[in-house]
């Protein structure tokens, strides 16, 4: 692909082992604290009215709680976004419990456990703790989930002229399952994606097809972090982000295909020129 696609970044969120939301990951992905590992806390899904809040699992309170952080930081509207959801794969415990159940005598499922198990679950809570009505999809490509939904994001803002959110997460798998799927923590990062610049506008990202190699971080924490959950093949564009460095990335996508990104970050005033 030639074509090459832009948008500007008004809004991150990020969650995950040792990173507990955008402001104190600037600092550690900038080198300007010590990162230290410590297991993913995931926040209460707050928005979300009393029933729904007690049947969610991990992916969506992961999901609900980058998306609000990047909504809140672009100062959008959420109902109005439409929203790309990018997860390798659905809810662990989930799935595991459904094959517990599926392997026992009693095989009856709980309503909650069926649809809980579905891909698209955390855009359906998503839309009742937002009350939003724009359109919504779900992608799944396996490692390169990530690189799928920012290409996809990033196409609804520059050809529809439409802002966008990108929510990517994958959550643990338990054992057995875990020893084909070893994703170990939950991490999430959440991007809002605009047609044109803004006071807000953080970068200028802009998007093609490659077949150069994914882009590995200098950081052996960060890196095994980047290879470890499936959402997290993201550190790449979230570190320059952070680090507030222009430049090229690339990240994991096709066994064969690449997506680079260009990252043109403004300066610390928020220069809107685009």
């Amino acid at each position: 692909m030639t074509t090459r696609l832009h948008a500007y970044i008004e809004g991150a969120g990020v969650l995950g082992p040792g990173l507990s939301g955008w402001p104190q990951a600037v600092q550690v992905l900038a080198g300007k604290t010590a990162y230290e590992p410590q297991p993913t806390v995931l926040p209460p899904p707050s928005a979300l009215p009393g029933p729904e809040r007690r049947r969610t699992g991990a992916p969506v309170k992961l999901a609900l709680a980058v998306g609000g952080e990047a909504v809140a930081a672009s100062e959008r509207d959420a109902a109005t976004l439409a929203t790309v959801f990018a997860a390798s794969g659905g809810d662990g415990q989930n799935c595991h419990a459904v094959c517990e159940t599926l392997a026992g005598e009693d095989r009856a499922l709980s309503p909650t456990r069926f649809h809980n198990s579905v891909q698209n679950a955390p855009a359906g809570y998503w839309g009742i703790a937002m009350r939003a009505m724009a359109p919504a999809n779900v992608i799944c490509a396996y490692d390169g989930s990530f690189a799928a939904g920012l290409l996809e994001s990033v196409t609804q803002a520059a050809i529809d002229a439409r802002p966008t959110l990108l929510i990517a997460f994958d959550t643990a798998y338990p054992a057995p399952i875990h020893e084909m799927r070893p994703i170990d923590d939950a991490f999430g990062v959440a991007l809002v994606l605009a047609p044109q610049a803004s006071e807000r506008t953080l970068a200028r990202i802009e998007v093609r097809l490659t077949d150069a190699s994914a882009t590995t971080l200098a950081s052996p924490a960060f890196e095994a972090l980047r290879l470890g959950n499936p959402a997290a093949r993201a550190l790449p564009l979230v570190e320059a982000l952070a680090a507030r460095r222009s430049g090229s990335v690339v990240l994991e996508y096709l066994d064969d295909l690449r997506l680079e990104v260009d990252v043109a970050v403004t300066s610390q005033d928020r220069d809107t020129a685009s």
